[in-house]
């Protein structure tokens, strides 16, 4: 017999053994959302439209619009666009004005639709 000739010389193919095993596939389980709740001074509005740099304008439960802005410490984490449901800490001294301080995630949105804490946000954009 003739030995073959390899193409980069002579290695054997090292199995790793999971090529004859049975791979399960991980699930991913839906477990129970907590959604953060508004605490003292901060409220659950919608982005409406968005001004530029760190300003947007944002329509909150209790049927205002007002002028929000990301902190700085904020701004690298939070990527926003219009429709997102986000928590809006009013500022103390104007309360037509505020900062965006979170972002709901969609399976948290579900669970503030269920609680019934987004209902008086109109969707109509």
């Amino acid at each position: 017999m003739q030995e073959e000739e390899y193409e980069f010389g002579d290695f054997e193919e090292i199995l790793d053994g999971s090529e004859n095993e049975e791979v399960e596939e991980e699930i991913p389980q839906e477990g129970f959302v907590r959604a953060r709740w508004p605490k003292n001074g901060e409220i659950i509005g919608t982005i409406v439209q968005r001004y530029g740099g760190n300003r947007m304008e944002v329509l909150t439960t209790d049927g205002k619009t007002r002028n929000c802005r990301v902190p700085g410490k904020y701004k690298r984490q939070l990527w926003l666009r219009p429709k997102d449901i986000v928590l809006v800490k009013l500022w103390e001294f104007d309360k037509d004005k505020g900062d965006i301080i979170y972002k709901y995630k969609p399976n948290e949105v579900t669970q503030l639709k269920k609680k019934g804490l987004l209902n008086s946000l109109n969707q109509e954009f």
